[in-house]
């Protein structure tokens, strides 16, 4: 409760401040804000996060579940644009021939040239970009750590820590800005050395090296001082973004392009990790912390790689509440299935 009660208040705060016309830098706040959390907040974060986790027992299934769930995210996104891309096509040829010369697989998915259809799915490549890493990258920090301790038997909780460290490292901050840095930029400017070159800048993977290699060493107290009061700003800072980016939204149709995403990282991936994991004989608490983290709400990341990379904002902005809303109706069905 006390988790959606401050997404509520912060986000809340982010609409009202955007739409206060005298607000100084107005209209550069919300990247300011976004490439202030990417280059300094996220990184932070990852930092001490990295400096108290205690990796010695750490296991190799919550990796392996986290790499597995990003990858299916990340294929069935890919998936369902080129299936939305295949029907247009055929129904735009299917539109130009004459009935006689019809094609039978454009008439046998009629539906998917209905303007409702179209409307879920993006048209931009840079949509198109905030689609795919809506689709694969969850928010298993703020609330996937906040949330798990009250579902999952603490001997598990070592678990979702790393998963939620994996996940941020190899989705959000490793796939996540290959993704993002290749659907930034046209195709005609996309070489394989600048998504490379992008990954081994990121600041979160120099973060997690520096926290994991000084996990013994002590800091001054005034250095350890400053990181943990960071950490105060990092989740109200996305929070306010998110409000920000929420403000230019124009509607209910502004959240269209955002359900298929919500549907598969709330739905369909965890119940396909689910389904994985009882197949291998993972069975209890230790199923359901990693089917929980699985089906964790779209990542904060997302809006922050955007403004990074120029994506599509306000389809991440609408992915995130949309996903986050419906994110605690799933929970009973994730424990009448998998608990």
């Amino acid at each position: 409760m006390w988790v959606m009660t401050t997404s509520i208040l912060w986000t809340s705060l982010g609409i009202l401040l955007f739409r206060l016309q005298f607000l100084p830098l107005r209209e550069n706040l919300p990247r300011l804000l976004g490439r202030s959390l990417y280059w300094v907040g996220v990184p932070m974060q990852i930092l001490a996060l990295a400096r108290r986790s205690d990796f010695s027992k750490a296991m190799w299934l919550p990796p392996v579940i986290t790499l597995e769930v990003l990858l299916l995210g990340f294929g069935l996104a890919l998936l369902s644009l080129y299936l939305h891309s295949l029907v247009s096509h055929s129904l735009k040829n299917d539109n130009a021939l004459s009935p006689h010369q019809a094609i039978p697989l454009a008439e046998s998915i009629k539906w998917g040239g209905l303007p409702v259809v179209r409307k879920l799915f993006p048209k931009q490549r840079s949509g198109k970009g905030s689609f795919v890493l809506a689709s694969m990258l969850g928010n298993t920090g703020f609330i996937g750590l906040a949330i798990a301790p009250a579902f999952v038997d603490p001997a598990y909780l070592g678990w979702v820590v790393l998963y939620g460290v994996t996940h941020n490292l190899l989705g959000s901050y490793g796939l996540g800005v290959v993704l993002a840095s290749y659907f930034g930029r046209q195709a005609q400017k996309n070489q394989w050395w600048m998504q490379l070159r992008d990954v081994m800048c990121v600041p979160s993977l120099w973060a997690f090296a520096i926290g994991y290699l000084s996990r013994y060493l002590e800091f001054p107290p005034l250095m350890e001082w400053g990181i943990q009061t960071s950490l105060l700003f990092v989740i109200p800072g996305a929070f306010l973004l998110i409000g920000m980016q929420l403000s230019k939204l124009q509607g209910i149709k502004s959240f269209h392009a955002a359900v298929i995403p919500a549907v598969l990282k709330i739905l369909v991936l965890p119940g396909l990790a689910g389904i994985v994991l009882t197949y291998f004989g993972v069975t209890g608490d230790a199923r359901f912390a990693l089917v929980l983290m699985s089906g964790m709400p779209t990542a904060f990341a997302n809006l922050i790689l955007a403004e990074e990379y120029n994506l599509d904002r306000q389809l991440a902005a609408s992915s995130i509440v949309l996903s986050t809303l419906a994110f605690p109706l799933m929970i009973p069905l994730w424990l009448v299935l998998f608990k």
